[in-house]
């Protein structure tokens, strides 16, 4: 879908008309006498629908966002030479472009497009951050094959100070309940338990909420989702709550850490979303890298397929969490420890949970 938007002219204030393909007005922009400028929302028919009001005394540009009279967020111009960025605070979207040739880029880590040459995507989204993740070290921590122990899609040890390790790589290997059981049975003694989801790409959600149900001891609301209604961008149905039912078999009951970086995707982002704020729960790494709104992919009429997040999904606050959540305990792996072959993530998840073990603090 595609809308075109044209300026009207002989009007006091700045206004617009915004057009389907076909023609037909989808929305009007009506200027409004203000400090600075004042932008209304209209639908075809009149209605109104929100505003874009400009902050005054501000250094460069800043435009605060409201959907009726929700606030939404500020849209605000970075200072840059030639070339001008703005950025979305409250979607985590950048756009940079030529402000001669008005010819902008909008920047998004959760949107791809497929063709038999190339897979397009913003690769800066992560790359721009400490990849807080590596598979040599994860196999310090892990072992040798014979040292650890595989469930299906989830690999686990106990380390030397008795702390559980599960080492979730993808939601997209699955489990059954019975792998789950397993590795509760035998990570049990335990003084504490680290769940490890850096790098993960996603999967299904069905496998996200059964590890997360092994954290809960009764119906748990987890987050709540919006599905599309119609065409407009604003066309999403009441948010709808997510429920946890918890797991049949052993639960855990003592502190956990769940691991994260900007890696962590999707089906995996959404395992975040559930598992923070649970009693004895905490969150450590880097901010996660969201996507967590079902993907949908659809095929252009070039043959190239592009994948973008169609269902959007809310935390128990009512925050949405496509954009990333962040940890509990922000941590970077060091130059200097990495150089020890020692995972700084892992170390810190360690000693919280050595602290919170002799405090006394329990899980759900």
């Amino acid at each position: 879908m595609q809308l075109y938007l044209k300026q009207r002219i002989f009007t006091w204030f700045d206004s617009f008309d915004i057009y389907h393909e076909d023609g037909s007005v989808a929305y009007t922009v009506q200027g409004q006498l203000s400090w600075g400028h004042k932008l209304e929302v209209q639908d075809d028919e009149g209605r109104y629908l929100g505003m874009v009001r400009q902050r005054a005394l501000t250094f460069l540009p800043q435009f605060e966002m409201y959907r009726g009279d929700e606030y939404l967020g500020c849209i605000y111009r970075e200072f840059t030479i030639l070339r001008s960025t703005f950025t979305l605070d409250f979607l985590g979207w950048s756009a940079d472009g030529d402000m001669l040739g008005w010819d902008y880029e909008l920047r998004d880590g959760h949107v791809n497009l497929y063709a038999a040459h190339d897979v397009a995507r913003y690769g800066r989204w992560f790359d721009d951050y400490p990849m807080n993740y590596s598979d040599s070290l994860e196999r310090k921590y892990l072992g040798r094959a014979d040292e650890y122990r595989q469930a299906a899609g989830l690999s686990y040890r106990v380390l030397d100070d008795n702390v559980g390790y599960v080492r979730c790589a993808s939601f997209s290997s699955g489990f059954g309940e019975g792998n789950l059981a397993q590795v509760m049975a035998d990570l049990s003694l335990c003084d504490g338990l680290i769940v490890d989801v850096r790098s993960n790409g996603g999967g299904q959600l069905t496998y996200a909420a059964r590890l997360a149900s092994a954290f809960i001891d009764k119906r748990t609301l987890g987050g709540y989702m919006s599905h599309k209604t119609g065409p407009g961008h604003a066309d999403l149905s009441t948010p709808e709550p997510v429920w946890l039912d918890p797991f049949a078999g052993l639960r855990w009951q003592k502190p956990v850490a769940v691991l994260t970086n900007r890696r962590t995707y999707s089906a995996a982002n959404t395992f975040v979303m559930y598992m923070k704020g649970l009693p004895g729960v905490t969150i450590v790494g880097d901010r996660t890298g969201g996507g967590a709104g079902m993907p949908l992919n659809a095929e252009l009429p070039s043959g190239w397929l592009v994948r973008f997040s169609a269902c959007p999904m809310y935390d128990r606050d009512g925050q949405i969490t496509e954009m990333g959540i962040d940890p509990d305990v922000k941590v970077d792996i060091t130059s200097e420890d990495y150089a020890r072959s020692v995972d700084t993530i892992i170390e810190t998840a360690r000693r919280l949970l050595r602290e919170r073990a002799a405090g006394g603090v329990s899980g759900s």
